[in-house]
């Protein structure tokens, strides 16, 4: 089988792995070999079903002993199997630099006689293109749950990103469709990544000629659809993955049906909208303050699909707005839909030399379809049925008298909102 053969196989395979973004880490060329990482990442293509993947994205092997029921590189698929060796992919990966096709490599493998064994040849290839070729780009290499500590403390010394896979949101998804994994052993090896990077990073503060350790930190992917988990039970998988691991992101992927699949999957692909939700959730916990209980509820544990997570959060809780945007603090102001953190803090910034109203907030582009209702402004204040949700349109200053010289209607306006003097 030729490289060109390989290549086909190994890079289709890997379209369905996601966590490839390569944010936060900046390699500087040193002048000895090739490439450099700007912190803007890997080069991305879309593949026809719309999703996003990296231009070289690759699997050492799509040969794997596992029998994972929702992955169609299980051992018992009947697919076309393919194995590149590590010096074939350093040769990909170096020509394809040169010739402006990427930033970086994203490596991931099947498992292939053990964790270990699967590990090793995956840090060869990043060892080579680190030490050999002086390469300078970006590298993501997947870390292999089970494997022993000293091969993650020898990834991390070549990859700019280490990752181990959730893969579903529960142990007992695992137990259902991949009876191999367990989530003890995949967070084993998310800790020993985590508790070295700490180790290293305090080194680097001491000492400024430390070796980097993964300087990008972790990452983690979770399948959603291929079993019944609620988004409550999948939001606060990942709630409790960055609180213990301080994971970088977590990715999250539809599950999408493949052809002879086994009975227990579904039939039909996940909705792409699910998965869009799921990740303007999983921003609002890390951006916004949300804490994962806020985002659904015991009653409704899915969210709407129709609905934006936070515009949903500020209808079931009339009581908090609305919010003043030329007094409320930050973390109150986050929680207005139509805010971005971006504009929250220009807001913080503007409104110390004047005050803000509804044209300041247009001029920042702030979403106002959203916004209007929820907030005061020195020119704008909702009325109760929009506070409420019971009518869609949106008060704005048009409607609005002009504002006072003295500002004693306007207190008086918003503490009848308030219902407080």
């Amino acid at each position: 089988m030729t490289v060109q053969q390989k290549l086909e196989i190994l890079a289709d395979a890997a379209k369905y792995d996601a966590s490839c973004a390569s944010s936060g880490a900046k390699r500087a060329g040193n002048g000895q070999g090739v490439g450099h990482s700007d912190g803007n990442g890997i080069c991305h293509s879309y593949t026809p079903d719309g999703r996003c993947v990296s231009l070289l994205k690759l699997l050492l092997t799509n040969f794997c002993t596992y029998d994972c029921v929702f992955c169609v590189n299980r051992v018992s698929s009947d697919i076309r199997r393919a194995r590149f060796t590590p010096e074939e992919i350093v040769t990909l990966t170096l020509d394809f630099y040169k010739r402006n096709y990427i930033e970086g490599l994203f490596l991931s493998s099947g498992i292939i006689q053990s964790p270990d064994y699967t590990m090793e040849q995956l840090i060869a290839v990043a060892k080579t293109l680190r030490s050999v070729h002086h390469f300078g780009g970006y590298i993501h290499i997947k870390a292999i749950p089970g494997c022993a500590q000293r091969l993650v403390d020898e990834a991390g010394l070549y990859a700019d990103r280490l990752s181990a896979n959730i893969e579903l949101p529960t142990q007992q998804d695992l137990v259902q469709l991949a009876p191999e994994k367990k989530s003890a052993v995949i967070e084993t090896t998310m800790t020993q990544i985590h508790e070295r990077k700490q180790e290293a990073d305090e080194d680097r503060a001491r000492f400024h000629s430390a070796p980097k350790f993964a300087p990008a930190g972790q990452s983690t992917q979770m399948v959603i659809g291929a079993t019944p988990s609620t988004d409550r039970e999948i939001i606060t998988r990942a709630s409790g993955l960055y609180t213990s691991y301080k994971l970088r992101r977590v990715y999250y992927t539809g599950f999408s049906p493949y052809p002879e699949a086994d009975t227990r999957l579904p039939l039909r692909a996940s909705p792409m909208i699910r998965e869009h939700r799921l990740y303007q959730a999983d921003w609002l916990m890390r951006h916004y303050g949300f804490a994962a209980d806020e985002i659904t509820t015991e009653t409704e544990p899915e969210l709407d699909l129709a609905v934006d997570p936070k515009l949903g959060w500020a209808r079931r809780n009339p009581e908090f707005f609305p919010v003043d945007v030329n007094a409320a603090p930050r973390e109150t102001l986050l929680r207005v839909p139509g805010l971005g953190y971006r504009n929250v803090d220009r807001i913080l910034s503007i409104r110390r030399y004047h005050r803000l109203g509804i044209e300041d907030l247009r001029k920042l582009h702030v979403r106002l379809k959203d916004a209007a209702n929820y907030l005061i402004a020195a020119d704008h204040l909702p009325s109760v049925p929009n506070l409420l949700g019971d009518v869609a349109t949106t008060v704005t200053s048009a409607t609005q008298p002009p504002a006072q010289q003295m500002g004693l209607f306007e207190e008086a306006g918003r503490s009848a909102l308030w219902g407080a003097l």
